[in-house]
């Protein structure tokens, strides 16, 4: 242990962390930052942890597996934990409070080629982190109607490029999703529908109209919901859009990767998916599905709303873990 680290008990930095943050970050990161941190001050106060300048790469290596047995996390779970706790220790690392560089032993782990990408979603915490962001920051920009739609309805990234202006109906407030020869859905006619949207993502759509949106047509002489100056998006500047949004450096969380922004290949213009933490927009419908589903909305109802049949939508989107479909057929029961 260096002489020169001042001895600090978990709680208090944790504190100190979430105070030097608050300015920096919309309020959802805070309490995504917080929550996270919680299991560490536990584990902390299990192991008899009472002073961070004891802490060593051992023991964070112990947490790692605390905390995916305690949790009983997914990978992308894990990686989500270790990535905040990284930022932490960091910060810790700049009051004296922890050895120096011991954020460099703290390991998340990897998520790379075909390496359980059938896994690989946006978690509810970061997604309320995105959305608190542009909303604070971003506020009816093109980015924060793409990404609120894409979360909030869990429409394919094709389906939200297809939206015109007319598919919206404030008075009803939902959206009217099309099948046409320009901007073909999925499935076709199979995928068209009515989406019921929340007064709250309603305002959002309306002040986005009203503010933001370029007076533009595309090419077939149609008025598109997502706009830019030169018309509809095409789906690859969608597909970027999510990429360089669930980087945890868009939105103030800091690089997790300890990566030097100057020399970041994910910073360079087109090359957001080299980010460790990004993720496609096929992600983030994924977690959109989870996160339904972890709410108790019945699986017919999100099949309905997301355009999946309930059989694929149980083999490749449905990412609850046994433990918490266990518990939600309890609560079922428990009422019945």
């Amino acid at each position: 242990m260096s002489d020169e680290l001042e001895p600090i008990e978990p709680d208090e930095a944790v504190q100190m962390y979430l105070h030097e943050r608050r300015p920096e970050v919309a309020s959802s990161t805070l309490q995504s930052h917080e929550y996270r941190l919680k299991h560490l001050l536990r584990w902390c106060q299990q192991e008899d942890v009472d002073n961070l300048n004891e802490l060593s790469g051992r023991d964070l290596h112990r947490y790692k597996l605390w905390r995916q047995e305690d949790g009983d996390l997914t990978k992308a779970s894990l990686k989500t934990q270790m990535d905040t706790v990284r930022v932490f220790v960091r910060f810790c690392e700049s009051i004296d409070a922890v050895v120096p560089d011991l954020h460099e032993k703290v390991l998340s782990p990897t998520l790379s080629g075909s390496d359980n990408q059938r896994d690989v979603m946006l978690e509810s915490e970061r997604a309320e982190e995105i959305l608190g962001h542009l909303r604070r920051f971003e506020y009816a920009s093109l980015e924060h109607i793409l990404l609120r739609l894409l979360w909030r309805t869990g429409v394919r990234a094709g389906g939200v490029r297809a939206l015109d202006v007319d598919d919206y109906d404030s008075d009803e407030e939902r959206l009217k999703v099309q099948h046409r020869e320009a901007t073909p859905l999925k499935n076709k006619d199979d995928g068209e529908r009515y989406i019921a949207l929340t007064t709250e993502t309603c305002t959002v759509v309306e002040d986005w109209l009203a503010y933001e949106r370029p007076d533009v047509i595309d090419d077939e002489g149609r008025e598109p919901l997502l706009a830019t100056k030169q018309g509809r998006p095409h789906i690859s500047t969608v597909r970027d859009i999510v990429y360089r949004w669930t980087r945890p450096c868009q939105y103030g969380s800091g690089c997790p990767h300890d990566r030097d922004p100057d020399e970041c290949e994910a910073e360079k213009h087109g090359h957001a998916s080299k980010c460790p933490s990004s993720v496609s927009s096929h992600a983030v419908r994924r977690g959109a599905i989870t996160h339904f589903l972890t709410e108790d909305v019945p699986e017919k109802v999100v099949s309905d709303r997301m355009n999946v049949s309930q059989e694929v939508l149980d083999q490749h989107y449905d990412r609850r873990s046994e433990e918490v479909k266990v518990e939600q057929r309890r609560e079922y029961l428990d009422e019945m």
